[in-house]
């Protein structure tokens, strides 16, 4: 199976209230990062590695989101409209993005698990494999070699295993002594979800469309218990954007031109 016929669910419903700066007036996958909102940049990691069939996973604010997309070519391009006629032409394309993108609105108060148990009832099809996502990670991971990764697995889920970020600094003592001072420190033999997942069709059992079906929940421990869950490893960059604070930091790095996610 290649990664083009592979499914890739995007959990884009949430409130985003860690983030109430922005989501006030749209939900969190449109908050931007540079030009363009995050969502856009976790579609272009997957796209770069093969993957272009995406089901958004809507929820709040809806209608902003879908109102990108029916607008995407004039949303990233040059355009021309005459206003009697309300004919548009567009210039120059901007953008080569060869994806198949589905709205899904999978209600105002569902759960994580619960949107993607909707959302995969109708949209699934007959594909053996499909991703799963959140609208506000982004990573420099190949998700291609983790996809061979969960196939090699022969496991019902994969996921996507990352060194969690500190934001505190760190002192290493000799009882009273600081002997060493480390500003951000990377725990790297800590683990922890990095929210890019993998998983067979028959995961659906382990999922409810009951609102309060939560994925990281009874799914996620259940399959883990049943030792149906295995962990691809990735030492590269990860991030989410849960805080004002994060948002800030990506655009940073954005600004600086040196940005990880988004390599050729």
């Amino acid at each position: 199976m290649q990664p083009a016929q592979v499914p890739v669910f995007i959990l884009c419903g949430g409130l985003g209230t860690r983030l109430r700066e922005e989501t006030e007036v749209r939900p969190k996958p449109m908050v931007p990062v540079g030009s363009h909102p995050i969502l856009w940049h976790i579609m272009r990691s997957y796209s770069r590695h093969g993957f272009k069939t995406f089901i958004l996973c809507l929820g709040y604010k809806a209608e902003i989101i879908k109102a990108y997309f029916l607008n995407y070519p004039t949303m990233n391009s040059d355009f021309t409209i005459a206003l009697k006629s309300n004919d548009v032409k567009v210039h120059k394309i901007d953008h080569e993005d060869d994806w198949q993108v589905t709205l899904a609105d999978t209600g105002a108060s569902a759960m994580t698990g619960a949107r993607v148990a909707r959302a995969a009832a109708k949209y699934l099809g007959n594909a053996e494999h499909f991703a799963v996502t959140y609208g506000d990670g982004l990573t420099d991971a190949d998700l291609s070699d983790e996809f061979q990764f969960h196939l090699a697995q022969r496991k019902i889920g994969t996921v996507l295993g990352v060194n969690p970020p500190s934001r505190f600094g760190e002192f290493k003592l000799d009882r009273d002594e600081v002997v060493e001072f480390a500003e951000k420190p990377e725990f790297t033999d800590s683990w922890i979800n990095g929210g890019y997942f993998f998983f067979q069709r028959d995961f659906l059992r382990y999922l409810s469309d009951d609102d309060a079906c939560v994925l990281e929940r009874e799914p996620l421990v259940r399959l883990a218990r049943e030792r149906q869950l295995s962990i691809c490893k990735h030492r590269g960059f990860w991030y989410a954007m849960d805080t004002q604070r994060d948002r800030e930091h990506l655009n940073k790095i954005w600004d600086s031109g040196n940005v990880p996610w988004n390599l050729k």
